[in-house]
This record gives structure tokens, sequence and C-alpha cells, in this order.
């Protein structure tokens, strides 16, 4: 169980009851990863001991990763101390101002914390996190000073050489996001918006519509339209932003202005910078209508609008019937002609295979017909193949069977992405369970937008702040600035009027609100929030 504490006020008075952790602690876990137990009741007075019984007679459990400032999951609040634990319900917080007047002024400081046992410092890595110095408000401060200092910074999410590997991000939210919404059509003006927003904050890779019939995906019926008043679509204009733990970021107004230089990056390899918008294609009539776009928009002297389509199939007769009204062998039968033309254009092709794990309508999928599937799109053509979990049925055993089923067959796993849907909230945990064994591209959705018309119950995709959060948090690479991205799935749930279903997104946000309120207050907080 993670370790939470729930009060402002709580990190200094952590940091020395925390001193003492290395009597009692025992490593469980691999590299930058930690379990402690320990009884409080060391820590305190008997008289102190026997007006709070519950908070002494049970172990804290401390895991996951921590740093040596014990800034690994603190939290807001008011002046009181919280703690999580294991398994008492009657715990009492104790204010920090009566810990420190029972005996706790004289522990050791947080310097020495970790230091006592060789073995336990070896399992910490050094932390990213900025000093107490660093973190307090300053009146004098400028308003972009105070902005450099990210919540990101303190959650100790960016990304850092202890792994140092890219991942690759596709945002689908302007596709596979919106195309489920009901009611009026979603504004041309808020999707442009939104595809600028995910630019700012870094991501490279936005799924911007599709070239369907408007009568049957009327949230998509724009796309024709939207794809004029984009950005340019790939080249080194755009720069990722640089993560706060490096140098403050220079990128500033928007992002299809020529003047931002390039940002360099050791963990960037050259190719993240490069700007992409693929959009679904599902016949050669959609093709046929993009080529047409584009060819009458070249005519201008104006450049290509995109230089990438994805094609789609799925691994279940029943769901290719509801999807595209065809069985597979027939919808695999059309593709070949479409990939080959889409690529004399000078389109790249993406494809996709749905319900990989499970059908809505026939159940569990069989492993073996999902790969055929892969393999097929891959032999006519296909640059990457993202393999979707389209019910959100998926979990890391499922997932691992597929992928090792991939790799038994001799698909060469760079070329497979992960697309999962988050109906059972296990989207998150299946990601994180392959990227081990090599995944290097990943779909999802700004705000967990998403669901598909054909699959009853199907909620969003997984949220990309989640996404970015975990894979910094684990000190992987994805090129994407955080706080940008919560703020633009913050903007895009307030605009569409709907529940922002990430996590880390509601999190920071509110983190954020706090800080903004105690500093209009002039107030100051121990921990420098």
């Amino acid at each position: 169980m993670p370790y939470y504490a729930q009060r402002p006020a709580l990190r200094n008075g952590l940091r020395s009851a925390a001193s003492l952790l290395p009597l009692n602690t025992t490593a469980k876990a691999p590299f930058n990863s930690l379990r402690v137990s320990f009884y409080p009741s060391a820590l305190m007075p008997y008289s102190s001991q026997k007006n709070h019984p519950s908070f002494v007679s049970r172990p804290f459990i401390f895991s996951h990763r921590l740093s040596p400032d014990c800034s690994t999951h603190i939290g807001d609040g008011g002046d009181s101390v919280g703690m999580s634990r294991l398994p008492s319900p009657l715990f009492a917080p104790i204010p920090l101002r009566n810990l420190r007047n029972k005996g706790f002024k004289n522990l050791l400081p947080r310097k020495r914390l970790f230091s006592s046992t060789a073995t336990t410092a070896s399992l910490l890595p050094p932390s990213p996190v900025a000093s107490d110095a660093e973190m307090m408000s300053d009146s004098s401060e400028s308003e972009a000073v105070r902005q450099g200092k990210r919540i990101s910074k303190e959650l100790m999410t960016t990304s850092s050489a202890d792994r140092g590997r890219y991942l690759r991000i596709v945002d689908v939210s302007p596709r596979d996001g919106l195309q489920n919404l009901k009611g009026k059509p979603v504004p041309t003006e808020v999707k442009k918006e939104l595809v600028e927003r995910l630019l700012e904050a870094g991501v490279r890779n936005i799924e911007v519509g599709s070239f369907v019939r408007g009568d049957w995906v009327p949230q998509m019926a724009d796309t024709p339209h939207l794809l004029p008043l984009l950005p340019p679509f790939t080249g080194k204009t755009l720069s990722p932003p640089s993560p706060v733990s490096r140098s403050e970021s220079p990128f500033s107004g928007r992002p299809s202005s020529p003047s931002i230089g390039p940002l360099t990056s050791e963990h960037l390899p050259p190719h993240a910078e490069d700007v992409h918008y693929p959009v679904l294609v599902p016949n050669m009539r959609g093709l046929d209508n993009l080529i047409k776009l584009q060819e009458d928009w070249c005519t201008k002297g104006l450049p290509a609008l995109t230089d990438e389509i994805a094609v789609f199939v799925s691994a279940t007769e029943a769901f290719s019937q509801a999807n595209n009204h065809a069985p597979i062998s027939k919808v695999l039968g059309s593709l070949p002609s479409v990939i080959n033309k889409a690529k004399s254009h000078g389109f790249r092709v993406r494809g996709y295979v749905s319900c990989v794990i499970t059908c809505p309508y026939s159940g569990p999928t069989d492993p073996n017909q999902a790969v055929d599937v892969a393999e097929k799109l891959l032999q006519m053509g296909c640059y990457e193949v993202s393999m979707g979990d389209t019910t959100g049925e998926g979990d890391p055993d499922s997932w691992k069977i597929l992928w090792d089923r991939m790799k038994e067959k001799g698909l060469d796993m760079d070329k497979i992405a992960a697309h999962c849907h988050d109906t059972f909230s296990l989207a998150l945990s299946s990601i994180l369970s392959l990227v081990p064994y090599g995944l290097k591209t990943i779909d999802s959705s700004l705000a967990g937008l998403g669901g598909c018309p054909y699959s009853p119950g199907a909620t969003g995709n997984v949220p990309t702040e989640d996404v970015v959060y975990a894979l910094h948090k684990m000190g992987y690479e994805t090129g994407i600035d955080l706080d940008r991205l919560v703020e633009s799935g913050n903007w895009l749930a307030n605009k569409l009027g709907v529940r922002n279903e990430s996590r880390v997104g509601r999190a920071i946000w509110a983190r954020r609100q706090r800080r903004e309120e105690i500093e209009g207050k002039g107030a100051e907080t121990e921990d420098g929030m």
C-alpha cells in the first residue's frame, strides 16, 4: 500500500520521524523501490501513547519510491499530520506542533536520512526534487519564476537519466476522444485549439480526425475543414518543451511560430521533434477524399496537410460486422489497394486492430486471431500496428499473453503500439507492465476522453496525463510538459462540460488551485506549497 501524507505541514515532521527508519527497514523490491514498516510508539513518550492507542498499536507501512527528503506522495490539506497505514481504521491525526512539543526536537536532520545503512541507501536514486529554499514562495519573485516551480517538479515526475528511454505518445483525443460525444458537434475552433494546446505541451503525434461519413460519425464531419487550420504537420520548427529538471522552456506563443528554435535533450531522439497528424481512413472513398483535399491545398503553393493515415481491422468477426459491416476477410482484402495508393501519394500508414482482448459481442478474443490480423497489416506495409483493447477488459496478464504470442510469431515488436481503454481502471497498469518488455509507443487521450459507438459500455482511453506522469515517475522520457498537459486537460473538460477522467490531472489541478488560494491570502505553509 503506498504511503501517503495528507497534510502540507507534514513534510518537516515526517523528515524527522523518518530519520529513524533505517533502524527497521527491510528491502523487498528492486532498485528505486522500498517497503518499510515501523512502530511510531518508539517515537512517542508514554504519556502520548496512552492517549493515542490507535496511533501506536499498529505499524505504518511505506512502499513505492521514497526520496531522501520524503517528498514522494506529499499532499495538500490543513495543519494536521495525516498518515495512511494498515490496518486500523481508528487512527487519530496528531498536530505537528504537538509532535514537536513531545520530544521530537532533537531527531536526526533530514540530510542523515537513510544514511545509517548502506543497503537502504543503495536502493534510492538521487532525488530531483527541489530543496526547501527553492520551494518557498518569495514575494519578490516574478510570476514567470513562480510558474517555473511546477507541481510536477514537487511530485518527482520530471524525466531523469535513471532509465532515460524515450517512449512515443500518440494522443488520440481529437479523433477517438471526441467521436463518441453525444449532442451538438464540437466546434472546429475548439478542436483547433485542442491540437495547438497539445503541441504546446510537447505532444508531437496527434490523431486529429477521420474521413468517414458525417451521418455515421457527426463529430468527425469537419475533419476536412480542421486540417487546413492546423500548424505545419512536420519539420523542426516545433521543439519539445524543456522538462522542469532542465533549463526553463523558451516555448511561448502559439506553436505555429517559426521563431522557435530547436531545444536539445540528451534523452530525446531526433525524430521526437517531428509533428504528425494521422487521420483515420476506413476505405478507398475516404482516402480519395483526403487526397483530393491535399492536392487542392498543395496547388495553392501551401504545405501538405498531413503525411499519415490510419486503417483499422477488428480481431473478431462479430465486431467487424458491427463496425465495418463486413467480415474480417473482406476488410483485409480491401486494404492492400488503400495502403499502396496512400504510400504512393506520400502517406505513411498506421494500422489498428480492435478488440484484441475481448469483444463486446462475442466475449474473449483468441490471441492468435489478433496476432494474425496484426501480422497481415505489417505485411501490407503499415509502419506500425496499434493493438486496441476496445472494451477495456485487458489486464497485465492478458496483455502479456498477447505480447508473448506476437513475439513467438516473429512480429517486429518495435512496430507494435498499445491502445488501452480504461473501462475497468486497468489500462495504465497494463501499459506499465509492457514497458519493461520493450513497448515503445502508447496511445492515450487527453482527460481520458473516448469510447466506441459500437462497444456498449466502453469508456474513454487511458488519460495522457496519467501515462506521462507514470512514465516520468519511473524515469522514462516523453518530451511532454506534464503541467501544460494538465492545463489542457482541465480546459478541454470544462469546454465540453464533461468530467476530467484523469486522476493525475484532477490531483495536480487541485494542488495548483490550493496553492493559488494560499498565495492569494498571503499565507505560507511549512512545505512551501
